[in-house]
């Protein structure tokens, strides 16, 4: 189970109501990742909120959207691997996402 939190809630789609939307400094947790076209982005389906048919064509976050723990940067990383059956890196994923700030004094003394 991997946690992530909202660090960008800005741009809600109309079609999406506020009350499927997600809250910036809240925490969810993954429910599946994939590359969404035609952005060709990093997106997350989210366990706590279900984007279904009445949001469509919007059923997807994105990525840049969440901070992650250091901790479980590695775990995340799998996790892509696993839903997309693709490779992943570090480096990638930090060009579509963050660590969150809480943690950042902890990356920097590594």
């Amino acid at each position: 189970m991997i946690k992530c939190i909202c660090i960008d809630n800005d741009n809600r789609p109309s079609r999406v109501p506020e009350t499927k939307w997600i809250e910036k400094g809240k925490e969810y947790t993954l429910d599946f990742t994939m590359t969404v076209h035609p952005q060709k982005k990093l997106a997350f389906q989210l366990k706590e909120i279900e984007l279904d048919e009445s949001c469509s064509p919007y059923s997807w976050f994105l990525a840049s959207r969440f901070a992650f723990r250091h901790e479980d940067i590695d775990k995340l990383i799998d996790f892509i691997k696993e839903c997309n059956k693709i490779t992943f890196s570090l480096n990638e994923l930090m060009k579509v996402t963050t660590v969150d700030e809480r943690e950042r004094h902890t990356i920097e003394k590594n």
